[in-house]
């Protein structure tokens, strides 16, 4: 029997993960975050009062066994003068099939059987959610676009109202043998899927071992001067339970493309802080993760980093035996 892995995420970082661990032997239940506000997402969400979309959409296609043609036709945006320009197209067949049905999960599942996908894909939650920041000089930032686009350092995350956490999703963490937060922005991609309390108290239920990818490079405003660990302390602190395992890149990077990414981003690369990952007692597994994209982007190799998951779990397989 395969094991079961569910992976946190939202955006394009969780795509990542997935895109390499669809062809290994396990059963992957995604959980996405819905407070995206920005974009055609965004638009979507204030005209017909529903949660985002847009992430969920990347999430199924990454996942399709479907023809590269279907998805990229999926992921077409419009680029016209009328109301449709900048939507993509998978975005506008969820939102069709949820103010059909009256049901995001529904509209997944429906989107994932014309895409034949074979894993799961939940939204963390149906509810129309708004998350909120709090910086260190003590502005409340309302908004998952605000909060990125705000560089102060943010001190605490939550929701505008206590949301209703999915059914399938809760179930699915309970039965995990694996969960895993995957890379991406800690405070608009993760954080949203693990602070409502149903399913904080589903991750203290799990026997699953949790791990973290952790990023490449800092996130301004989130991240900056971050290592390795000073990541995972910001995700225990809203976790039950600390995490087990972390995966990181050990990848040399160029000065020149450091600099490019310091100058035009200011983002700069997170370094593995091995004496204090062992105050932690955490599994530190480290590789050489990281590759140039066809847009020259620094990006995690999906198939070597599906490749240390499996045979992290392999390799403990007793650990996660009933």
């Amino acid at each position: 029997m395969n094991k079961k892995v569910v992976v946190f995420g939202g955006g394009t970082g969780i795509s990542y993960v997935l895109r390499g661990l669809k062809d290994f032997p396990v059963d992957i239940t995604a959980i996405i975050s819905v407070s995206d506000n920005g974009r055609s997402t965004g638009r979507l969400r204030d005209e017909f009062h529903i949660p985002a979309v847009g992430d969920i959409r990347q999430v199924i296609t990454n996942l399709s066994s479907t023809s590269s043609e279907i998805r990229d036709l999926m992921n077409y945006r419009f680029d016209t003068s009328s109301d449709l320009n900048g939507h993509a197209l998978g975005n506008l067949f969820l939102v069709a099939d949820i103010k059909r049905t009256g049901s995001l999960c529904t509209a997944i599942r429906h989107l994932s059987e014309l895409l034949d996908v074979r894993h799961k894909v939940y939204p963390i939650s149906e509810d129309n959610l708004t998350i909120i920041a709090e910086t260190i000089n003590g502005d409340i930032i309302e908004g998952e676009e605000e909060i990125t686009a705000n560089n102060d350092i943010k001190t605490n995350l939550y929701y505008k109202e206590e949301p209703h956490i999915t059914k399938e999703a809760i179930k699915a963490v309970e039965e995990a043998d694996l969960i895993i937060l995957s890379v991406g922005s800690i405070y608009t991609s993760l954080l949203p899927n693990i602070i409502g309390k149903d399913m904080k108290k589903a991750i203290k239920r799990s026997n699953a071992k949790i791990m973290y990818i952790c990023n490449a490079m800092t996130q301004p405003g989130e991240t900056d001067g971050f290592n390795v660990s000073d990541h995972l302390k910001v995700l225990n602190k809203y976790l039950v339970r600390p995490i087990d395992v972390v995966i990181a890149s050990n990848t040399k990077i160029s000065q020149e493309m450091l600099d490019k990414y310091h100058r035009k981003e200011e983002k700069d690369k997170v370094n593995i802080d091995h004496d204090e990952l062992k105050k932690l007692k955490v599994k530190l597994i480290e590789g050489d993760l990281i590759e140039l994209d066809e847009r020259g982007t620094l990006k995690h190799n999906s198939i070597l980093l599906a490749s240390l998951i499996f045979s992290y779990m392999m390799r403990n397989d007793h650990v996660f035996r009933n």
